[in-house]
């Protein structure tokens, strides 16, 4: 069966319709936002051959039609017109990020915040390393004649520091796992108490290492929620509240660099959010890292306004980090 024009049509006045109502649509509604004139029965025609190609779905059998997961994906991938924000808008998120610059870590966690306040949907946002952190640096600081602090530079600009009692460059540029075996072979060569020391300082540089490897995960906006007729349901509402609150960890993380991801329903692996839908946008901190700001909603989400909103918010905050200035208002 063709996937013709007037069937992508009709489509999109369903997706669009049901975004906005949360109500099934209907053929009577159809056949007014329709150009030309164009009966009620073919309209109806045209919606079971959209139900039978998996695209609408229909909840009752006298009522209207609404989109599934695949009419979803068609709309954003074809159908969806591309959202200007208002001059409103973009100073509204101008206004936000205008303040002194701040340390990344909370760049990052406010980066949900102002996000949720934009769109009116839950968020959560982490910082992700592009890159496996090593140690670039091992730098010794006298304290007394029996004590020193060993300094460990990571490769991605942080530096932790413990007292001890050695700083030996053998491990510059090594994973934990080579760090380890080096530590092994060196153990013929180092006496007993300096061969400890030597062990204390690669036991806290693996440590070091290990926890760049978690990513910090920060959510806001959960009770949004609340406010769609899709979560009038308390049991199903407090499962994915929870789930961000609780299990903010195993939410999306995208391995590709692309700018903005989409995934709707069941294209997310997670069974918590089987039935919604995530919009997340990546933005350039610098030093091999990237931001990533996610957007938690119904499937019936405003799919236009979010990707809107978000991709201004998160080139707003790529030129920030990169040039220290907010990208000019758009047109």
């Amino acid at each position: 069966m063709e996937l013709t024009d007037r069937k992508k049509q009709i489509l999109k006045i369903v997706v669009e319709s049901y975004i906005n109502t949360a109500e099934p649509v209907g053929s009577k509604a159809i056949v007014e936002q329709m150009p030309g004139k164009i009966s009620s029965a073919t309209i109806r025609n045209e919606l079971a051959d959209l139900v039978e190609m998996g695209y609408l779905e229909q909840p009752h059998t006298s009522a209207g039609r609404v989109p599934s997961a695949k009419g979803y994906r068609l709309y954003v991938n074809e159908l969806m017109e591309r959202k200007a924000l208002s001059p409103e808008e973009t100073a509204k998120i101008n206004d936000a990020l205008s303040g002194q610059m701040k340390q990344v870590d909370q760049v990052i966690s406010q980066a949900g915040q102002m996000v949720s306040s934009f769109v009116g949907y839950p968020t959560y946002a982490v910082a992700d390393h592009r890159t496996v952190a090593t140690v670039q640096r091992f730098e010794l600081i006298s304290v007394s004649e029996s004590s020193f602090i060993a300094v460990v530079m990571l490769s991605d600009n942080r530096v932790k520091s413990q007292l001890s009692h050695l700083l030996n460059t053998h491990f510059v540029g090594a994973a934990p796992e080579q760090m380890n075996a080096t530590l092994m072979s060196l153990s013929d060569q180092v006496s007993g108490q300096w061969f400890l020391l030597l062990n204390r300082v690669t036991e806290y540089a693996c440590t070091l290492l290990e926890e760049t490897q978690h990513q910090q995960v920060f959510t806001n906006g959960a009770s949004q929620l609340l406010k769609f007729p899709e979560f009038r349901d308390i049991d199903k509402a407090h499962d994915l509240m929870s789930f961000m609150v609780d299990n903010k960890e195993d939410l999306p993380v995208p391995q590709s660099d692309a700018p903005m991801q989409i995934l709707i329903g069941p294209e997310n692996v997670n069974d918590a959010l089987k039935e919604s839908s995530v919009v997340i946008a990546s933005y350039d901190i610098g030093d091999n890292m990237r931001g990533l700001v996610g957007v938690v909603g119904p499937t019936r989400m405003d799919y236009a306004a979010v990707a809107a909103r978000l991709s201004y918010f998160a080139e707003s905050l790529s030129r920030m980090f990169g040039k220290k200035q907010l990208p000019e208002d758009i047109q």
